[in-house]
């Protein structure tokens, strides 16, 4: 027996034929499980439920809301809400559910709910496949996939939504589904995008795309002095360009690279990232103009595994840091906008803060908004206002400094975000990340459907009506 606040459980009930393990504080593993990427989060789960296969998931499932318990779902942890624990409640975790099976002659992909996508990369490149998803190789593949999944390629071959072909889900009440276009298409629609609102998916079947096994990608360093000029250049630039071209910018303190002169450490600068899954001809052409614009701090570029590319910005996420973020979607970049962004880099409250500007278009805005859930289909621009820091004392420091950002950059924004760069728990938040009312109120309907107790609810939540 375990005691829950007022409440004594018997934990025995989910012990008996569980496969996995179930963990109660007294663990000696007990703080490894519950630490999850954020080190800002720092909850005390009552029960980690550690499951191996989707038997297991049901019968969490079962205890959980026969036991009236907080439930949360843990993939790879990495989301920054930390919506993966909770305090007092009931942890389900995947991550032992590491299944990854690659059909390259059909070109699908079954990939568990605890795997990572550098793990997946590494099985899919065997065969010069991929899943669009992703920029950091430690992010978890479930999280990812559900808040719609932003990637290097997403450009060329969309969401990784877009490249999901069913799912397998155990729903609220303890049945196993499956979601596809073919069977539960309302479920499979509410899947892509609804953020683990309706369910626990314990198997991920994606299409895979030809990438690789080497691409061209690298990176541009310009001194944040020629910042405004240069983006406002690039905006111009890019608007052509084709799918197969991918640039992302960051404005930050200069990282150590082994191609930057040891007097541009920590320097503010302008990170030019370039991914291209044209030809080497054609990229270098593309890429160079971008090169020639001015006169960089220094570069990288040329082709490299598609598997190193995935993993080049691991090393800024690592844990245990403190995280915050805000984000916005735009349609344009004017000047205005650059203005503000440069100015508060300015001011960045711990050198490892930074802006992200992610160029998307292509194929993301081609899929009509109402296709899946992920309604932000006509973003050009995705920022990412990603605040990362060691001390607690710096906590209000940098939150603040994000908020600030964020209020500055609301005027240009197109008033949606990526749910997966959402921090803030909050009906405003939520709403946000769903797009329009339309979508939103389907939402709702589905959630009335599938979940209509709420019991999936450590999420940007979609609340049901009843």
């Amino acid at each position: 027996m375990t005691q829950l606040s007022n409440l004594t459980i018997s934990v025995e009930e989910l012990q008996n034929g569980f496969a996995g393990e179930v963990v109660l504080p007294s663990h000696p593993s007990y703080d490894e499980y519950r630490s999850i990427w954020n080190a800002m989060i720092d909850k005390k789960p009552a029960i980690i439920a550690r499951c191996t296969n989707t038997a297991d998931v049901v019968k969490a499932v079962n205890f959980g809301r026969e036991n009236g318990l907080l439930v949360s779902v843990r993939g790879g942890g990495h989301h920054i809400g930390g919506n993966a624990v909770n305090d007092e409640g009931l942890v389900i975790d995947l991550t032992l559910m590491k299944t990854i099976k690659v059909d390259a002659k059909a070109k699908t992909a079954n990939v568990g709910p605890g795997c990572k996508l550098g793990e997946v990369d590494a099985e899919t490149q065997k065969y010069g496949l991929a899943v669009p998803a992703g920029i950091i190789s430690d992010t978890g593949v479930a999280g990812l996939t559900l808040g719609g999944g932003y990637g290097w390629i997403s450009r060329k071959y969309g969401l990784t939504i877009d490249n999901m072909k069913s799912a397998e889900v155990v729903t609220a009440n303890g049945d196993i589904v499956t979601a596809s276009e073919a069977e539960n298409p309302d479920l499979f629609w509410g899947l892509r995008g609804g953020s683990g609102n309706f369910g626990i998916v314990t198997n991920f079947e994606f299409n895979l795309c030809e990438v690789g096994p080497e691409i061209y990608a690298g990176l541009v360093v310009y001194p944040i002095e020629n910042g405004k000029e240069y983006l406002k250049w690039q905006v111009e630039y890019l608007k052509p360009a084709p799918d197969e071209f991918t640039v992302w910018n960051v404005l930050r303190k200069a990282p150590p690279l082994p191609f930057l002169p040891e007097e541009v450490h920590g320097k503010l600068v302008v990170v030019v990232a370039i991914c291209s899954l044209a030809s080497e001809e054609e990229s270098t052409k593309l890429s160079g103009e971008i090169l020639n614009w001015g006169t960089p701090y220094g570069s990288f570029l040329g082709m490299m595994p598609f598997t190193n590319w995935q993993a080049m910005f691991d090393d800024l996420m690592v844990p245990p840091a403190r995280n915050y973020w805000k984000s916005h979607n735009f349609n344009e970049i004017p000047g205005e906008l650059i203005d503000v962004c440069l100015e508060a880099v300015q001011k960045l409250p711990s050198p490892n803060c930074e802006v992200f500007l992610i160029n998307s278009g292509g194929q993301v805005n081609r899929v009509p908004a109402d296709a899946t859930a992920f309604g932000h289909r006509d973003a050009k621009y995705v920022m990412n206002m990603h605040t990362r820091w060691d001390d607690p004392a710096d906590d209000e420091k940098c939150r603040t400094w994000a908020r600030d950002l964020f209020e500055a950059c609301k005027p240009y924004s197109t008033g949606g975000v990526y749910v997966n760069f959402e921090a803030d728990h909050n009906s405003e938040r939520a709403h946000a990340s769903y797009s329009n009312d339309a979508i939103w109120n389907r939402l709702v309907e589905l959630k009335n459907k599938w979940d209509p107790t709420n019991l999936f609810r450590m999420n940007q939540n979609i609340p049901p009506s009843a």
